[in-house]
């Protein structure tokens, strides 16, 4: 769990658990639903099941904190106390997870254009590509190689991710029915949304539904789905 990170680049990759990343040195670059230049003191909480790049020109020294299942943190944020956070890392990791308060939530970088779909996506997953290049005056063949060098995955691909996660932290999170939710969510139907959710998690909503949700732990929330 805790990490002394050389430099070089991470490809696109998914964890399983939620955890929050807390660097103590170093910084890198990570593209999720978002783009932070993580630097010393920062805080990247990283949902369930969430999938992001890692591009690092100097390495980092992180400490990594399993989170609730149900944590709802800002995505890059500092703490009031980051020391605290370190001491009680040593000793017992729910008070290290307890003592993440954001006392400042940092911005994602919007340098360029695929920063601006990244950010449309993640506001509506629903979005059509298409439409908003030809919007932004753009081809779509150069949407989707400059999106996929910027953020890992093609602008198709990050809309499914999002759409699905937004479906399992819904169902996860709500007693709301699951057409609803694929209605909400922008799926054809409720079959679409059943096919994302066990695409992305492993399991189907009505697991989910059954108790999984429930688990306090990340990792014991991880462990039912075997």
């Amino acid at each position: 769990m805790e990490q002394r990170l050389d430099p070089g680049a991470w490809p696109r990759h998914r964890h399983r658990t939620a955890y929050a990343a807390v660097v103590l040195s170093g910084g890198y670059l990570e593209a999720g639903a978002g783009r932070w230049r993580a630097e010393a003191g920062d805080v990247l909480a990283h949902p369930a099941f969430d999938a992001h790049q890692n591009v690092l020109k100097g390495g980092a020294w992180v400490l990594n904190i399993p989170l609730p299942l149900t944590a709802d943190l800002p995505p890059v944020f500092r703490v009031a106390d980051l020391d605290a956070v370190e001491r009680a890392y040593r000793t017992d990791l729910r008070e290290a997870a307890r003592r993440l308060i954001p006392a400042q939530i940092r911005a994602p970088l919007i340098e360029d254009w695929p920063d601006l779909l990244a950010a449309a996506l993640s506001a509506d997953p629903g979005l059509s590509i298409g439409s908003w290049a030809r919007a932004h005056g753009l081809a779509p063949a150069v949407v989707s190689r400059g999106f996929r060098a910027t953020f890992g995955v093609s602008p198709a691909a990050f809309r499914a991710e999002r759409r699905a996660g937004a479906a399992w932290r819904d169902l996860t999170t709500t007693a709301t029915p699951l057409a609803a939710i694929a209605h909400d969510r922008g799926f054809a139907d409720q079959a679409h949304l059943s096919r994302a959710v066990r695409a992305l998690t492993g399991a189907s909503p009505r697991v989910w539904r059954q108790g999984p949700q429930l688990v306090n732990s990340v990792q014991e929330a991880a462990d039912a789905l075997h």
